[in-house]
């Protein structure tokens, strides 16, 4: 009899421990993901849609919980916050975290960047051709940028350069270099408080492309927008994961993740066009005026804008990186804007602007 006891301990035991292991196989990965757009915003959107279609892809193995609006970090907050791993994965640009990615800061500069689609594809280039260590502790998964940042005012039209001086206009990281070049005062606001600043004159005006005009609201207080695209610059959006969370992910996990990140890119990129557009003509609507530039004056920008881009080479060698390679990158990042340029035209993607 007892020796029967002993044998039903034995099976129960075993039954007990495989349901366990069976359990703990079974477990849900939990993975947060923080966003600082309003939910209603085109990158609130998006990324909704992408944490929506992943968690299908990713069939109950990995479960995304999408923070959208700054709940779990703000922006300035953001690249800090992943790599500290309080939130798994998350959006931001690198004007928030100046010197944190001194390297993808490229497409901050005055390089004549003329929409999102094309600027999206070269920072994804970008990333798959140089790798650069500043990434070390993230997992990118993809890489955006906004349209062409263009100067909008409040009170004042702008169609010399001339006109700048004295003006104080929103700019983070290196646009806000750009904003100094041009002869105005850089101001970093952030974009929660960019319209309430604007509203009481704390500010005369931004640096920020179209889409905010309605996006955020921006049309409703800005009465202008000189469209000075041919100095175009950018800020630059990740979509980045904490590594060693990344890293302890099932390796089919990590594939899924991958392959469904870069079909969204191009996804993605046509929706900085689309709100860019949308963003135009709701200014219009609004009243508001969009001011051209003639050809000599947009040689005068260009002219005014090129320093920048020397400190930024200058910025880069003091922190280590050979003078070589820093040409080399600016070249390969002008090749590839002229690539994709082309490449817009030929697939006839809707862009904002004429050129």
């Amino acid at each position: 009899m007892g020796r029967k006891v002993l044998v039903l301990v034995f099976v129960a035991s075993l039954v007990f421990s495989m349901c366990s292991f069976a359990s703990a196989a079974d477990k849900v990965i939990s993975l947060k993901f923080a966003n600082y757009f309003p939910p209603t915003h085109m990158n609130g959107v998006m990324m909704g849609k992408f944490c929506e279609e992943l968690n299908k892809r990713l069939a109950g193995k990995v479960e995304i919980t999408y923070l959208v609006g700054g709940t779990l970090l703000k922006a300035p907050q953001t690249a800090a916050g992943i790599a500290d791993g309080i939130a798994d994965i998350g959006l931001a640009h690198c004007g928030y975290s100046r010197g944190r990615f001194p390297v993808t800061e490229v497409m901050e500069l005055p390089l004549g960047l003329p929409s999102g689609w094309v600027g999206t594809h070269v920072a994804n280039d970008l990333w798959e051709k140089f790798k650069p260590k500043e990434w070390d502790a993230y997992h990118p998964l993809m890489f955006a940028t906004c349209g062409p940042n263009i100067l909008q005012t409040l009170k004042k039209p702008v169609t010399k350069l001339s006109q700048l001086k004295g003006l104080k206009l929103r700019g983070t990281g290196r646009v806000g270099d750009l904003i100094k070049a041009l002869g105005a005062t850089p101001m970093p606001v952030e974009m929660v408080d960019l319209y309430e600043s604007l509203r009481r004159g704390v500010i005369d005006g931004t640096y920020n492309p179209l889409e905010t005009l309605k996006g955020f609201k921006l049309g409703e207080v800005e009465k202008y927008a000189t469209a000075s695209w041919k100095v175009g610059n950018a800020y630059t959006f990740y979509v980045a994961m904490n590594k060693k969370k990344w890293d302890s992910l099932p390796e089919d996990a990590q594939k899924t993740i991958d392959d469904f990140s870069k079909e969204f890119i191009e996804r993605w990129a046509v929706e900085w066009n689309t709100i860019d557009i949308e963003g135009r003509e709701w200014f219009l609507k609004q009243g508001g005026q969009i001011l051209e530039l003639s050809d000599s004056e947009h040689e005068k920008w260009v002219k005014a804008a090129a320093p920048v881009v020397d400190a930024y080479k200058a910025d880069l060698v003091s922190k280590g990186f050979q003078a070589s390679d820093v040409d080399a990158m600016l070249k390969f990042v002008k090749a590839r804007l002229q690539y994709w340029t082309a490449q817009e035209k030929a697939r006839k993607i809707p862009t904002a602007y004429k050129y």
